[in-house]
């Protein structure tokens, strides 16, 4: 069960926790605390930006832990509810999971309230604030395992011709360079602000386990521009967006390349490269068996390298690639 410290409907700035109360051998009546703030001033649009939704992708965590800092309520016209590390116990431990039951809060939405603790996070985010909003901003980057080619978005593959235009309208006004069409999942965030009326926007900020600075500015010029864009954040001095934005589509059956065996991950192509269908993008060492060839993996559609693997150690079954094309309007 959760109870939040902080009361949303009310004006003003308030900081607090979102208390899921956990009983343990350690604290028999304790709570995960679970950080939270709501920036308010009257009436106007409801945005939450959340990141540690995976807890080992920083750099939204240190953005969204900045506007906690920064966003006064003379700033806005409506309400910025920020949630800097969704997955409180996965951000604790630098993981992208939950130390706790394992759970991966984007592959657990709707969630369930009387479910594990991450399936308790999921419920109360998508039915106590997302259900609030009409928009939806949730920071990811690539993590320990995955570096993205820059900052980037993901949306939704948009239902009908007025969502597109909301959509694309949403994705110029962040503006960071490359934006990605998806089909959806109903387990993911995206799905959750959908079922609850509201549109989502991704990003992957970079990744590697790292905060890059260039990369960080540009999210945060970008996400204040689109605050600014959805009438949230008052104009002023408000930032122009960061660059132009260039939308391309992700093919779940396409775009990703897998390891095909266990061994060392010896890449063949760059981020920012564009691959043919069938090209040879990676080879997988065998030091263990020297003797042995490499196995090639091949790309398995066309287009250009966004993500890429880390860790060299690899197993079957892990994403070595992910790769995106140009969106052609229909």
């Amino acid at each position: 069960m959760i109870h939040s410290e902080i009361d949303f409907q009310a004006e003003g700035k308030h900081t607090g926790f979102l208390r899921l109360a956990h009983s343990t051998h350690q604290s028999a009546y304790g709570w995960i605390p679970i950080p939270v703030a709501s920036v308010r001033n009257g009436t106007g649009p409801t945005v939450l930006v959340m990141a540690g939704n995976h807890g080992d992708e920083y750099e939204g965590q240190v953005l969204a832990a900045q506007l906690v800092r920064d966003l006064q309520p003379d700033m806005l016209r409506g309400q910025v509810i920020l949630l800097p590390m969704a997955n409180f116990p996965a951000a604790q431990a630098g993981t992208r999971t939950s130390p706790i039951d394992g759970g991966n809060l984007n592959r657990l939405f709707p969630g369930n309230p009387s479910g594990t603790v991450t399936e308790e996070i999921a419920a109360y985010v998508e039915t106590q604030l997302i259900s609030r909003c009409s928009l939806v901003v949730d920071l990811h980057s690539g993590g320990s395992s995955l570096l993205y080619n820059g900052p980037t978005m993901l949306a939704l593959e948009p239902r009908d011709a007025e969502e597109a235009g909301r959509v694309r309208s949403l994705l110029s006004a962040f503006g960071l360079p490359r934006a990605f069409l998806h089909a959806p999942n109903p387990v993911t965030i995206s799905s959750a602000a959908r079922r609850q009326g509201a549109i989502s926007i991704v990003t992957e900020l970079g990744g590697a386990g790292m905060v890059n600075p260039a990369i960080l500015r540009a999210a945060t010029e970008g996400l204040l521009h689109l605050l600014a864009h959805v009438g949230v954040l008052r104009g002023g001095a408000v930032v122009a967006p960061p660059s132009a934005t260039r939308i391309m589509r992700i093919d779940s059956a396409l775009h990703y390349v897998y390891a095909s065996e266990n061994g060392l991950f010896e890449p063949l192509v760059e981020l920012g490269d564009s691959v043919a269908a069938g090209q040879a993008v990676a080879r997988i060492h065998f030091p263990q068996t020297p003797w042995r060839q490499p196995e090639t993996v091949h790309a398995g559609g066309a287009g250009e390298i966004i993500c890429k693997r880390v860790p060299a150690m690899t197993r079957l079954g892990d994403c070595l690639f992910q790769l995106a094309q140009d969106h052609v309007e229909a």
